[in-house]
């Protein structure tokens, strides 16, 4: 190839490779500075900035908000936010603390960071209620308490306050998130890397409810239906499976979305992983 010719072929693959590589970082940028899109019908705001590691959360009778800080090898801590806004640590020295749930008078810990037992948080006392491995999600339908284990060959487990007796539901679960407990009996769970929920059976196969999500998160039944987070760095997504079966798409473009919990006005609260904060989610009058 003529020299003059080669260096203009040079020139022309640099040129290629610089637009390609200006697409992909623009598209990296897209996906990371994107704000928040809520489907028609719905608004949002920030509830709480500048959380980080931001992953469970959970409101005690008296309105106050419990959140967990995802760090990990005992960096993790339990927050408490009043009604005014104010932030008081309430637990430390644990690991991933990743799910929380009211019971038995307190605050039940979860911990995914390893061979660690569940624990009661009432007042300012802690005790342990059972050991477990890499517990994520927990539940309770008022009288069991349920853990869901984030692992490779994981286990769905119930306690029971009454004999101490532990459980298992399901095992051989791959990466167990999420589980939720409905009003009415119903249990529901995660599979994140299987990226489906499914409805737990006393007797027979589980049912699949919906599949094809990406990174399955949290849980949670309310009177809206199921709702349904995705754990995913980006284009994550805050859906409604409603009581007709379809699923809503409420919130798009979140990074790492954890918990969703319901309050008494009717609004929600998400907790937002990828941008160390909550959003209150709420539905907009006459449906605008």
């Amino acid at each position: 190839m003529p020299k003059q010719l080669r260096q203009k072929y040079l020139r022309w693959l640099m040129l290629v490779l610089g637009v390609s590589l200006v697409s992909v970082s623009g598209y990296a940028a897209w996906r990371h500075l994107f704000p928040v899109v809520a489907s028609k019908g719905w608004g949002y705001q920030v509830f709480h900035a500048d959380i980080p590691r931001v992953s469970a959360l959970v409101r005690d009778a008296q309105g106050a908000l419990f959140i967990s800080q995802e760090f990990s090898d005992g960096k993790g801590t339990i927050l408490k936010r009043a009604t005014d806004g104010s932030l008081k640590t309430m637990l430390s020295g644990l690991s991933k603390p990743d799910g929380l749930a009211l019971y038995d008078g307190g605050v039940a810990v979860g911990q995914e960071g390893g061979t660690f037992p569940v624990l009661l948080l009432r007042g300012d006392r802690t005790e342990s209620l059972f050991g477990a491995d890499d517990v994520e999600g927990l539940a309770s339908d008022g009288h069991f308490l349920y853990a869901i284990e984030d692992k490779k060959l994981g286990r769905l487990l119930r306690f029971d306050p009454v004999s101490g007796e532990v459980v298992t539901l399901r095992d051989g679960l791959d990466e167990g998130e999420a589980i939720t407990a409905c009003a009415d009996g119903r249990l529901y769970y995660t599979e994140k890397a299987k990226g489906w929920v499914k409805q737990w059976q006393a007797t027979g196969e589980d049912t699949l409810v919906q599949a094809g999500l990406n990174a399955p998160g949290f849980l949670l039944c309310s009177a809206d239906g199921l709702w349904i987070t995705e754990d995913a760095t980006h284009m994550a997504r805050v859906l409604l499976l409603d009581p007709a079966g379809q699923l809503q798409v409420i919130l798009n473009h979140m990074r790492a979305v954890q918990t969703i919990v319901a309050s008494t006005d009717g609004s929600y609260l998400v907790a937002e992983q990828g941008r160390d904060r909550i959003l209150e989610l709420t539905r907009l009058p006459n449906g605008s």
